[in-house]
């Protein structure tokens, strides 16, 4: 090991979340993706400050992983970018007229509407 290696300082996965105000989970997660290098000491995790501050310098985007993955699919995808029209009412199916279903101010929703058309409920 070399002299300055020796003099290099080590920071805990905690020193480095609150030196950035980050939760400790975050550091983690940076290591465990390789944005941040670490060393493991058996259970134990130590950063070196030069590592970090050169990933600081480098300027560490969360989001440059992201934009190497293909977008979502968009509605152009889908349709084209061409207009598809306007929904129509339904149209009747087997010859009946389509159901209509119009709601009545104050009417009582628990109750099913009468079947036999007079409106006394049954």
């Amino acid at each position: 090991m070399e002299r300055s290696e020796v003099e290099e300082s080590y920071l805990t996965v905690a020193e480095v979340a609150q030196l950035l105000k980050l939760n400790q989970q975050t550091v983690r997660n940076w290591i465990d993706q390789g944005s941040l290098p670490a060393l493991r000491v058996g259970r134990r995790v130590r950063i070196k400050r030069s590592d970090l501050e050169r990933v600081l310098s480098d300027g560490y985007s969360a989001g440059a992983a992201a934009e190497s993955r293909p977008s979502s699919p968009s509605a152009e995808d889908f349709w084209g970018g061409e207009p598809v029209g306007i929904a129509e009412p339904a149209s009747a199916v087997d010859g009946r007229a389509p159901i209509q279903v119009t709601p009545v101010a104050g009417s009582d929703r628990s109750r099913p509407p009468s079947t036999d058309g007079d409106g006394d409920g049954g």
